[in-house]
Order: C-alpha cells, then structure tokens, then sequence
C-alpha cells in the first residue's frame, strides 16, 4: 500500500517549527483585535461587529484539525464568513464544506485572498505559503490560543482539561447542559454522535470547551468552572521534563476565574497537588472516600457499561448507569454530573442524559464486526489511554480473544514513554505493533517500533511494519468471538474501515 498522506489535522501533536506569536515576534499585529478591557462589554462572546472590528471572514490554516474544526463551525454559526485549508481531504473537510465552510485542499497564498483574520493550527510550519503571505499583506495571524481569546469573551466558560478523558468529559457536560435547557456553546475534539458534529452553537451563557494543553493552547482561557481530570506526562517535544509539563497545569488552574471554581479529580495525586496550590476554590470527585464527589457500588452492566451510585458529601443523590465502558468513563461522567449540578442542573436530567449517551468518534467507537470478530477503534496513544481502553475491553468482553493493533504516535512520545508503552497491553492477547506515525516529526534518531517490541511479552506480540502487513495478518487470523482493538492517533483506524467494507461472516 502506498503512505497516505498526512493532513494538517493529523499533524496536530507535532513539534516546532510553529509560527511565532506576536509577542515572541517582538510585534504589534497589524488591524490587531480589540483588547481585553475594549472586550469586556461584548454580549455573549460574540465579536463586535464588522463595522467596528473589520472582521468578516476568517480563515483557519489546519481547518482539518479537531480543533480548528469545531471552531470554524462556531464561527460559521455565529455569522461570520469561513473559509480553511488542509493538506489533505478528509470527512472532517468535506462535512465542513457542506456546513458552508469554503474548503481549500493544500495550502497556497491565493486561499487567504479577502481574509480579515488567519488562525493557524499548532502544526503548521511557519514558512506554510498562508502564513508568509498573511505577514507580508499584514492580515492578523493567531494561534488558537490568542483566537481562544476571543471565542469566549463574555462567556461563563467551563474548560475542561487533563491528559486523559478531556473529549468524552467535555461531549458529556456539553450534552447534559443541553438536555438540561441551558442551549450552550460547545467546542468538543470529538464527533458527538447524536448531533453529529463538534460543535453548536447556542443561545445560552454558557460555553463549554475542551482544554487542549498542547502548544499551551489552554492558557488562551479563563475558565468559570475549570475540570481537570489527569495530569499525565505527555507531549514531550513541546514539554521537555514533567516539571514543564505540570507547570503549564498548574497555570492553567490559577486562571480559573476568582469567582469560579476547579472541579478536579481527587484521585489523581498530581492534579490534586497543583489544584491545592491555585488559590482557587477546589471541589473533588472520584472512587476515593476523601472526595466531595464520589461514585460508589461500580458493577458492570448488560449494557457493556458500568451502574453506579453517586454519592455528595457522603449522601446518596442516586443511581447512574452508562453504555460507554471503563471505570474511566465512570470517572469522566462523575465530572458531568458535578459541572452539570454546579450550574444548577437536576440531578435526574444529569442522570438520564448519562444514559442515554453513546460516546464520541474514535473513542471505543465499535465500528460492527468482520467475520463474527468485534472491530473497535479508539485513539488511544499514551500508556494510560491504551490501559484503561484494553481494560474496557476486557470488562465488556470477559472471555474474548482481545486483539490489540497499535500504531505508535511521534517519535519523541514512544521514545520518552518506552517502557510504559511495554507494559500498557495487558488485557490484550495478542498485541501488533506497527512502525511510529510520525505526524510531522521527521528526526526518528534511529527509534524503530522494533525498540518497544523488544521490550514486550514475545509470546503475545509481534512487529508489522505496515497498516497493510497488519490488515493482511488480520484477515487470516481474526475468528469468530474475537475483539480487535486499534489504537492510536494517526491513521491506524483505516484498517477498521477497510475491515469494515467487507461482508459479514
């Protein structure tokens, strides 16, 4: 098979070269955007009007991208012209084109001609032909952090934040505030199947967004109800020592709003740590007795998901019961419930929506079966994500063959996290490891997939260079009853779509 190409989206977790903002240019942008105190009478985080900000079209370079995908539907929803650009087609960019999104495959100075605004995906390189051209002509050019800025000015924003369970946690709270009459604004790096999109745009004051830490995006916010759910090393071509890594966290949590509050997760010593030392009032949930909030009795159930109660203070406000699996998804709905009572929704709405609720796109999404063989796909690239997924699998699959195909993401996580990716499968019976996606690392220093292979259980596991290689093996050798799990964020879901296109057993 040849190598697919590689969108900007796909690149997102990538390292420098990054444009540079106008701060470490040592410059004041050009028809720059209002400042925070001109900001500060805007009506629920709407921009002010063309007349007055010259604003009208927008156009987003990376638009492919979770990301810059959500927020190009907000801005379409809000009136203002969109237009974006990719290195590559995607369903992302063709969904966005039939929203009425003007889409642009491949980049090229001409795609930005009428723009008033250029926001820039942390992955582009700063010499990408938009960027030259929008310094040259002195169009203003953000980050999604500085645009994150405006997106939610006059909004009461609840950000949500965390190396882990920040999609599924945000498409949570985001769906029950809806159910719950609230009509807010959300901004989700995931499909929410039932709306069967990232993102809407409402009437209501509140906004909800996930809180990506990458290239400090999250430091653009300053959250009402701020959640963080881990903090797990991560990114270490941007976050050189756990210390940078924390420390952005630990920023993150002290922009919380004076008059808001920080909803963390009690078992995650680290997160509890730095939320200790915010100066922001904390509030706790988990399985731990010592949290404000806690979900006790966890069984699973015939759903494939977990019951259980949720406890405030000790007292029990009642039952709660998913379809998506994991105890990490009992922790990620714990989240929902105690943003969702905070801002005043009932607890049987909460409860209800819960249940109801299918997940998010690429996460345990089962795609159907190939030869009686379940397919899964979930974007699992970090130890902790492919553990806690596996052992989803596992409590929903108790006595199936659990395959598990994992395509390393970046050369500079696999390297940092070698031998905590040697030890994350577990739950699997039989692991198959492909060569690193590179998104745009191109320095492999001699790292192979073979590296981490080494490291792990020969009896289970075995090194296949190519997606094809490993769809190839798959095709002879999933049966009837088995449960094949692909993980990983670059484009190791194709061989569960191409499994996908085949009949039935």
């Amino acid at each position: 098979m040849p190598p697919q190409p590689i969108s900007d989206g796909e690149r997102g977790d990538a390292s420098h070269p990054r444009p540079l903002s106008y701060e470490e240019r040592g410059e004041t942008p050009h028809g720059q955007l209002l400042s925070d105190e001109e900001r500060g009478e805007t009506p629920h985080g709407q921009l002010l009007s063309d007349e007055e900000r010259g604003v009208r079209r927008i156009h987003f370079v990376g638009v492919g991208g979770a990301g810059l995908s959500a927020l190009a539907r907000v801005m379409l929803g809000r009136g203002f012209v969109v237009s974006g650009s990719d290195a590559t087609a995607s369903r992302v960019t063709d969904d966005l084109a039939d929203a009425g999104v003007k889409i642009f495959v491949g980049h090229a100075a001409e795609n930005i001609a009428g723009a008033d605004l250029i926001v820039v995906t942390s992955a582009a390189p700063a010499d990408n032909p938009e960027i030259v051209a929008a310094q040259a002509q002195n169009i203003p050019l953000l980050r999604r952090r500085e645009f994150l800025r405006e997106v939610t000015a006059g909004y009461d924003t609840i950000a949500i934040a965390g190396s882990h369970g920040k999609t599924t946690t945000t498409a949570m709270i985001a769906t029950l505030l809806a159910d719950a009459g609230f009509d807010p604004t959300a901004v989700i790096g995931g499909m929410i199947p039932e709306w069967q999109t990232n993102a809407r745009v409402g009437t209501g004051k509140l906004l909800v967004i996930e809180a990506d830490e990458y290239d400090y995006a999250f430091l653009g916010l300053e959250p009402f109800i701020a959640v963080v759910t881990n903090v797990d090393y991560d990114h270490p071509d941007l976050f050189p020592t756990r210390d940078a890594y924390q420390n952005a966290f630990a920023q993150f949590m002290a922009q919380t709003r004076r008059d808001g509050v920080l909803v963390v997760c009690g078992d995650e010593q680290v997160a509890l740590d730095l939320a200790s030392r915010s100066g922001r009032a904390v509030v706790t949930y988990g399985l731990g007795r010592d949290n404000d909030w806690r979900a006790e009795e966890v069984l699973p159930n015939a759903r494939g998901g977990s019951d259980f109660t949720v406890l405030h203070g000790g007292n029990a406000l009642g039952q709660a019961s998913l379809q998506v699996p994991g105890t990490h998804n009992v922790l990620n709905a714990l989240a929902a419930i105690v943003v969702t009572r905070r801002c005043g929704a009932a607890y049987a709405v909460a409860g209800e929506t819960l249940t109801k609720f299918k997940g998010v796109g690429r996460r345990f999404q089962v795609h159907g079966t190939f030869h009686g063989a379940v397919v899964i796909d979930d974007y699992a690239h970090h130890p902790t994500e492919i553990r806690a997924t596996l052992s989803a699998a596992r409590m929903r699959y108790p006595h199936a063959k659990i395959w598990a195909l994992f395509q390393p993401h970046t050369f500079s996580r696999t390297r940092a996290l070698l031998d905590e990716f040697a030890n994350a499968f577990e739950d699997a019976d039989r692991v198959l490891v492909t060569e690193i996606y590179a998104a745009r690392e191109r320095d492999a220093a001699g790292l192979s997939s073979t590296s981490l292979v080494e490291r792990m259980d020969a009896r289970k596991t075995q090194f296949v260079a190519a997606l094809a290689q490993a769809e190839e093996l798959l095709r002879k050798e999933l049966r009837d009853g088995d449960v094949l799990v692909t993980l990983g964020a670059g484009n190791v879901n194709q061989v569960a779509a191409r499994l996908m296109q085949d009949d039935y057993a």
